[in-house]
């Protein structure tokens, strides 16, 4: 027998997700990480193929000679890079390209009204990697903003590295003093009388790259966050459908 929509009925109708969000948010996210592992992937490339050469530095103590300055510090820091590249990493593939196969699969079971089993159990799993991967994200973020402001404002000691006796490579002596992000070792480097000038711009270039992939870290948490928030939401008003259709198929309803 037909029942006409409650109000209570009409009120959760009204208060359903519109079904544009769920898509945008997750392509959004994807975009971000995809983003992210780039500059990462550029930044990395550049420092093991190009930027563990040497820089040559004017003498502070003598006039028209110069010495060379190993490309990277002996303290390298580099972890944040690693986590943060596993964050974007889960981003996209995990959450972003898991989840369109995953939404898909779902979706085709609540047509077919057999949402159950192992179509359900990789669904709940997913859910699962998506609010870790949010949470990976916010820890990246703060590691890299808290590793980045730790060594904020750190110089080459210009007399001490003119004194190191730097050889071309595998005999090279790495500057020692203190540790390093890699923003924060080229930012330093760039302040050092560099004779070269195309040095000095290749350093510029790939400085910029490594703010920006810093920089973005804000956005791939902010996007995760959201699409956790929409994903949960969506995730229970499908819950509720299911509960109602299964009402209906008992005569409930």
């Amino acid at each position: 027998m037909y029942k006409p929509p409650t109000a209570a009925t009409s009120s959760n109708s009204k208060m359903a997700l519109p079904r544009w969000l769920l898509p945008l948010s997750l392509g959004l996210l994807m975009l971000t990480g995809i983003v992210e592992m780039a500059f990462i992937s550029s930044m990395v490339f550049w420092l093991h193929r190009f930027a563990g050469g040497e820089y040559t530095v004017a003498t502070p103590t003598m006039a028209g000679t110069t010495f060379t300055l190993h490309g990277k510090p002996k303290h390298f820091l580099l972890n944040q890079g690693h986590t943060t590249n596993g964050a974007a990493g889960t981003a996209f593939v995990g959450v972003g390209l898991g989840g369109i196969l995953v939404l898909w699969l779902r979706a085709r079971a609540l047509r077919q009204g057999d949402y159950r089993g192992f179509t359900k159990a990789l669904y709940h799993a997913w859910l699962v990697l998506v609010v870790l991967s949010a949470l990976l994200s916010i820890a990246a973020l703060v590691y890299t903003y808290l590793l980045t402001y730790q060594h904020w404002g750190q110089t080459i000691n210009i007399v001490t590295a003119s004194e190191l006796n730097n050889k071309p490579s595998p005999e090279q002596v790495a500057y020692p003093t203190q540790a390093w992000t890699p923003e924060n070792w080229f930012k330093a480097v760039l302040k050092l009388p560099l004779a070269e000038k195309s040095d000095r711009k290749n350093i510029w270039n790939h400085l910029y790259i490594m703010r920006a992939w810093r920089w973005n870290l804000i956005p791939l948490v902010v996007f995760g966050v959201i699409f956790a928030v929409v994903a949960l939401l969506d995730a229970r008003e499908k819950r509720r459908f299911m509960g109602s259709r299964r009402a209906v198929w008992k005569g409930r309803v």
